[in-house]
């Protein structure tokens, strides 16, 4: 992966001092950290998180193990292995679907985050991105009965990834023009977004279905607005082809990042903003580019589940929705790459089905406690992942180590 250097920075002979001091932009903080860190920090993280989270298990008088195990039945993943057969095997294929239902959305809003992060700024407003496109996609994909499939399904995808994105660009030209930073302003907009969808679907809005007017509820997604489902039964929510689209906007991501123009120029201003606009890079303008961007892939998150398998809205669904949130920690473990934001999605994504009431048998742990347990190791991943400080102090107490100890010839210890 390319990366950009500062004017000042280090010249192709000279190794890069890993230090993050105060004056470090979220970007420079971020893409240290990468360097630092490499695949093995996301690795530790994850590890030490499930170790919490199985004493968590262990204080409440259940054995870990054995919760662990059921979540990771209740996730499918083990239709993977070949010596899974008969009913598991079938049992493992449904619950597999279900996990990468919640997968690809995650993708998504996990890319929402990360570019944002390249960028220096910290999209906090998917929930309300994610709740825009969902609403487009509910109204057009209700509308229109008469076109054909195929143009009907892109059409409300197209609206939906426009709605994210004009919302999310908000954010982006109050950070440009005004200085406004864009963690306060994206989390209005998710409570203008929440209470909007409140708005339009609640009894006597203009969005309220027409069929039941006492159930605040949208129209259903008419049939031919629906994704095709390639795995699985339709009516009982099968895997949808939005799997593929996530997984397609994660490579067009890394080809935005690391091979265009506009992602050099993203990971410019996120290094430094001034030494890119003194170089010509119009940082105002990439600001709103690079939110408008995050909010495109949020709405066409919210698209996906809209068309691939709720084909309504209704006003518990837009307050109770936490999705968007979880895409946070999945660009944080996956350090704001395409791949590592998909491995990271997919973990979440089988924590999120694994832990549900569907799944887990209460006499091996409460479900109720155990959807608890994946939100306590979310927010550890979160913690850990944050603390790149910790990681880069450690790793740059150990490098003069090492070089000291080859300068002598001596051998290094093995956890030096």
């Amino acid at each position: 992966m390319s990366d950009v250097t500062p004017p000042g920075g280090p010249g192709p002979s000279q190794q890069p001092e890993y230090d993050l001091g105060q004056g470090a932009t979220v970007g420079s903080r971020l893409t240290t950290a990468l360097k630092a860190g490499g695949v093995v920090a996301p690795i530790l993280t994850v590890v030490v998180a499930f170790i919490v989270g199985g004493l968590v298990v262990l204080i409440t008088g259940h054995n870990p193990f054995d919760t662990y195990k059921a979540i990771f039945d209740g996730t499918g993943l083990q239709w993977l292995f070949p010596w899974t057969s008969g009913a598991d095997r079938d049992t493992a294929a449904v619950n597999l679907q279900q996990t990468l239902l919640i997968t690809g959305p995650l993708i998504l809003l996990g890319l929402a985050v990360g570019y944002a992060f390249r960028a220096g700024l910290f999209n906090i407003g998917g929930q309300g991105q994610y709740i825009v496109g969902s609403i487009v996609a509910v109204w057009s994909g209700s509308s229109w009965a008469g076109m054909p499939h195929l143009p009907h399904v892109v059409l409300c995808m197209l609206l939906a990834t426009a709605a994210g994105a004009a919302w999310a660009a908000i954010a982006g030209a109050l950070r440009a023009f005004t200085g406004a930073n864009e963690v306060i302003t994206t989390i209005m907009l998710n409570w203008i977004a929440i209470w909007l969808g409140v708005y339009l679907f609640s009894l006597g809005g203009p969005l309220q279905n027409s069929s039941q007017p006492d159930v605040p509820i949208s129209n259903d997604v008419v049939p031919s607005a629906k994704l095709h489902v390639f795995w699985g039964d339709p009516e009982l929510q099968g895997l949808h082809i939005g799997i593929f689209v996530a997984v397609a906007a994660a490579v067009v991501y890394w080809v935005l990042l690391n091979r265009s123009t506009k992602g050099y120029e993203a990971r410019a201003v996120g290094f430094n903003p001034e030494a890119a606009r003194y170089s010509g890079i119009k940082v105002g303008k990439t600001y709103v580019l690079v939110m408008g961007t995050c909010g495109a892939l949020a709405g066409l998150a919210g698209s996906l589940d809209v068309l691939g398998w709720q084909f309504h809205l209704a006003t518990n669904d837009i307050q109770t929705t936490q999705l968007a949130f979880l895409g946070i920690a999945v660009a944080l473990l996956g350090r704001n790459t395409a791949i590592g934001t998909c491995l990271a999605a997919l973990l979440f994504g089988a924590l999120v089905n694994g832990t549900s009431v569907r799944n887990l048998d209460p006499q091996v742990f409460e479900p109720e406690l155990a959807q608890n347990l994946t939100t306590v190791i979310q927010g550890l991943v979160v913690l850990f992942v944050s603390a790149d400080v910790l990681i880069l102090m450690i790793y740059n107490k150990l490098r003069p180590r090492r070089r000291r100890a080859a300068a002598a010839g001596e051998p290094v210890e093995a956890g030096a």
